[in-house]
């Protein structure tokens, strides 16, 4: 994400005097500007929280008026922001949107604190491009068998030896590892905490015991984990495993899909079992390098947004705060836009929010020479935003097939509002694929239900997940027989002490600290 370069404290000091609006019961239509009292600077952050919240939110009209719900009455801007989060309930659930069982965090909104160091930023390196940390994840296959899931390639983890299905046995010099509420809590803080370094005892896939530590440090990112050809009777199915949709990987993607048409690619298995979104622009270039040619200049997905953005007026086009966040380009740097709202420079009170507006409808644009007769997108509670979007944008137009688990459930997105020294995320906007269909808020549904196996590298052919893709391309069905199972190497993952489903969705998420749950739009337009 390239962060704006000025100063915003004026937005919040501009809704101290002029800006700073009550709003109408049951209604995002802002009043009549109002005079305030005097506030601080904590407190006039809290009244913009609120105030863009009111305007932006996709559920606006939800929301109560600023004197009933009293922004400056919270303790911290977390608070005010899950109170915000709580008022708009899907009637298929009967809950909030933002509703997660046991926990006082919002499913989708959050803030990013770019200006400070005393907040630690809500952006992951699997978004970012880059980080500086350890590089790696874990997870339990049993209740006393922690594994390695994932490591960045060329993180320091990575340089350490470390791999996927590394079972670890020791951690700063603790060996009781068993899964517990305290356990995961130290594993929290030994991995994803604020230490220099780690300090590991694992047992390789080649059963060799090693100790190594591994030391915090930058590195970029490559969510490209891995990539393979397979040979399934007479046809050549790809395999990806895609972590993030990272802001630096455009390139790779083009090569490695390129790659899988040289070899003659027909089918394709592409792996978001952890991937939790990212940019939107990459998860666009997935889906073009994907597609059929036959869909070219055809809807991929529409943008819409809450009914006061799509039906804004001149008059409340100036009246806007979006008035206050400039639109920048490519360069992050201010557009000249003289005949716009603000009158000096291009904002995000100028763009066009309505659905039949070009700029919020997507044409596919094949990229690439890739033709694929279907695509397995191998899937888990983890996969969100982004991902979801691809798999979305592409079932109505092709053989789409999911193995695992349901996925998060969010087909809603944000752009980043600067307000003084956070950027805040709140679901702004919602996509729809080609047949109008969106709102899997609990999440997409998979034609094949099944667990991972942690003990199995990537690209294994008898793990479990990707040995279902490759059982479906032999045979065109999921089911196994002894001799299908046998010839293809899986293996079940059933074993005693494992946790629940309910526990490992919760590890899953606890234990996933890199992981960024998020669909992030940039508004490109020129002016």
């Amino acid at each position: 994400m390239k962060y704006y370069k000025y100063s915003y404290l004026m937005v919040i000091i501009l809704m101290g005097t002029s800006l700073f609006m009550a709003c109408k019961k049951e209604s995002a239509t802002p009043e009549e500007p109002i005079t305030p009292v005097a506030a601080s600077r904590d407190e006039l952050t809290k009244d913009s929280i609120f105030l863009y919240t009111k305007e932006l939110y996709y559920w606006n009209t939800s929301l109560p008026t600023y004197d009933a719900f009293k922004p400056r009455s919270f303790s911290s801007n977390e608070a005010e922001l899950y109170a915000l989060t709580q008022y708009s309930s899907d009637p298929s659930t009967g809950k909030p949107y933002e509703y997660v069982n046991g926990s006082s965090d919002p499913k989708y909104s959050f803030f990013d604190y770019v200006a400070t160091t005393a907040k630690v930023s809500a952006l992951k390196a699997d978004v970012n491009g880059t980080s500086n940390d350890y590089g790696f994840s874990v997870n339990y296959q049993t209740t006393s068998d922690l594994r390695v899931k994932y490591v960045y390639p060329n993180s320091p983890a990575s340089l350490q030896g470390l791999s996927r299905g590394c079972k670890i046995t020791s951690i700063n010099g603790r060996t009781n590892l068993t899964y517990s509420s305290s356990t995961v809590n130290f594993l929290n803080d030994a991995i994803f905490g604020s230490n220099a370094s780690i300090a590991l005892t694992f047992i390789g896939l080649d059963n060799v015991t090693k100790s190594v530590t591994i030391n915090s440090s930058s590195y970029t990112v490559n969510p490209i984990f891995y990539t393979n050809v397979y040979t399934v009777g007479t046809k050549k199915v790809g395999y990806l495993v895609f972590n993030s949709f990272t802001n630096n990987v455009s390139a790779a993607l083009k090569t490695v899909f390129s790659n899988f048409a040289s070899l003659g690619v027909t089918e394709l298995v592409v792996d978001l079992r952890y991937n939790g979104g990212g940019y939107v622009s990459t998860a666009t270039e997935m889906i073009n390098l994907a597609a059929p040619i036959a869909q070219n200049g055809k809807v991929m997905y529409t943008t819409y947004y809450n009914n006061y953005l799509q039906n804004l007026t001149t008059a409340q086009r100036k009246a806007s705060i979006l008035a206050h966040q400039p639109l920048l380009d490519g360069d992050d740097k201010l557009q000249p836009f003289t005949t716009g709202v603000n009158g000096k420079y291009a904002t995000y009170a100028d763009l066009d929010y309505t659905s039949g507006s070009t700029d919020n409808i997507e044409l596919f644009a094949k990229s690439g020479s890739l033709t694929l007769s279907r695509i397995y997108f191998i899937v888990s509670g983890s996969t969100a935003s982004a991902s979801e979007l691809a798999i979305n944008s592409l079932k109505p137009v092709m053989d789409v097939k999911l193995i695992g688990e349901t996925t998060y459930g969010k087909p809603v997105g944000f752009f980043p509002i600067r307000i003084d020294k956070l950027d805040m995320y709140v679901p702004e906007f919602e996509t729809k694929n080609q047949s109008g269909v969106g709102g899997y808020y609990s999440g997409l549904t998979v034609d094949k239900e099944a667990y991972e196996d942690l003990t199995k590298t990537w690209g294994d052919e008898s793990e479990t997940l990707l040995s279902y893709a490759l059982l479906y391309a032999r045979t065109g069905s999921f089911v196994t027989t002894t001799a299908k199972t046998a010839s293809l190497k899986a293996s079940s993952t059933i074993m005693p002490e494992k946790l629940s489903s309910a526990e490992l969705k919760q590890v899953s998420k606890s234990l996933d600290q890199h992981s960024f749950q998020g669909m992030l739009l940039k508004p490109g337009k020129r002016f």
